[in-house]
């Protein structure tokens, strides 16, 4: 079981996964900073508050915070488009794939396809 593990653990995969998810916590911290520190202030102008996370609307007991909503779709869009641009210049450095040629057919089977073509005429009833 020990040597299954080891083997499991040595797979590419599970250590591309393991520092994706390391990069993606640490990148995460810094766009939840960027958005609070810089992005809201720049809402809040235009809002008429500062910290948006103070949004909050009260119906009887019940408090709907849709200012802490608001930021973590401001954080959703703001990480999104990065790694969407992360992908991009990533697959601007990767070279491209060749496309692979279609197997080329010998002279034989080309024959043997209008052969099977012309019999397939010959055998259609005429309307």
């Amino acid at each position: 079981m020990i040597k299954e593990f080891k083997t499991f653990i040595a797979r590419g995969n599970v250590i591309d996964l393991a520092v994706g998810v390391i990069m993606g916590s640490a990148f995460t911290a810094i766009v939840n900073s960027l958005v609070k520190n810089l992005i809201n202030p720049l809402i809040g102008l235009f809002v008429g508050k500062i910290d948006m996370s103070n949004l909050i609307l009260q119906i009887g007991d019940t408090k709907f915070k849709y200012g802490e909503f608001i930021n973590s779709v401001v954080n959703f869009l703001i990480i999104s488009f990065v790694i969407f641009l992360l992908v991009k210049a990533i697959n601007k450095l990767t070279p491209k794939k060749e496309k692979e040629e279609a197997p080329k057919v010998s002279p034989e089977a080309e024959y043997l396809a209008e052969i099977v073509d012309l019999l397939k005429e010959e055998r259609k009833p005429e309307a």
